[in-house]
């Protein structure tokens, strides 16, 4: 066995006991309980139904809201944080986890700001409750967190996990496939082009509005770094990606 592959973990096999399909166990963390008691004691006072309303429906009602504005609901959680100290992967795992065990989305939100801060502490054994989370009640105000700052900096951390993207990238399941694009959003110099370049063709016939934004959001990106080397790869791959891909690709160019 290639001693890289034996980091990577696989895809679970099958549902822990008391678990739904795929679902990671929440394993047990004093730190989770102390944060998750907290966090809901001062997250649903501050809830506004008309602004909840409004949210939802922005959001096209994939999940409930509190309605709590962004800048509120960053300085509540901060209070939540307050003296809690740095979490391990147990820790992570099981705040993520129950945070997505919640109705309501600004939970969520929490939890993918506490991976994006914590996520050092996270290894490569952290990819299976990753991918709950991109696949469980997703959507781009999630995911894109998720990819760029949890999903980027696991595969830094391990380049193995590289191979888990490149499976990601083929999935049935879009917002996977979504985080495999924008995985590299960040790595600016250190960007594997061979990877983004040949993701993007991969899924450039994918007919999902946010598949075909990602592959131009990807592109853009890079494009701050090497514009020459996006502008070629546009100009070679034009007639097979979609109008929007190469929009968005060349918006700053």
């Amino acid at each position: 066995m290639d001693p890289a592959a034996a980091s990577v973990p696989a895809e679970p096999d099958g549902p822990p006991p008391g678990a739904g399909p795929g679902t990671p166990a929440v394993p047990d963390s004093p730190l989770a309980d102390a944060v998750l008691a907290r966090l809901t004691e001062v997250y649903a006072p501050a809830a506004d139904p008309e602004r909840a309303e409004g949210a939802a429906a922005y959001m096209k009602h994939i999940a409930p809201f509190l309605g709590i504005p962004t800048p509120e609901r960053r300085a509540l959680a901060r209070t939540v944080l307050a003296g809690t100290g740095r979490p391990d992967e147990r820790d992570c795992t099981a705040i993520a986890l129950r945070c997505w065990q919640l109705p309501e989305r600004e939970y969520q939100y929490f939890a993918a700001d506490y991976l994006r801060r914590y996520v050092s502490s996270c290894s490569s054994g952290f990819l299976p409750v990753l991918r709950h989370l991109v696949t469980t009640v997703p959507w781009w105000d999630t995911i894109d967190t998720l990819a760029a700052h949890v999903a980027g900096p696991l595969v830094t951390a391990d380049p193995a996990l590289a191979r888990a993207m490149d499976r990601w990238i083929d999935d049935d399941d879009l917002w996977a496939a979504r985080t495999a694009l924008l995985h590299q959003l960040r790595y600016k110099e250190a960007t594997d082009t061979d990877r983004l370049f040949g993701y993007c063709l991969r899924r450039a016939d994918h007919p999902d509005f946010f598949i075909r934004k990602a592959i131009g959001w990807a592109l853009r990106e890079y494009a701050k770094t090497d514009p020459a080397a996006v502008r070629d790869f546009v100009d070679g791959a034009r007639t097979r990606l979609s109008p929007l891909s190469v929009r968005e690709a060349l918006k700053n160019l």
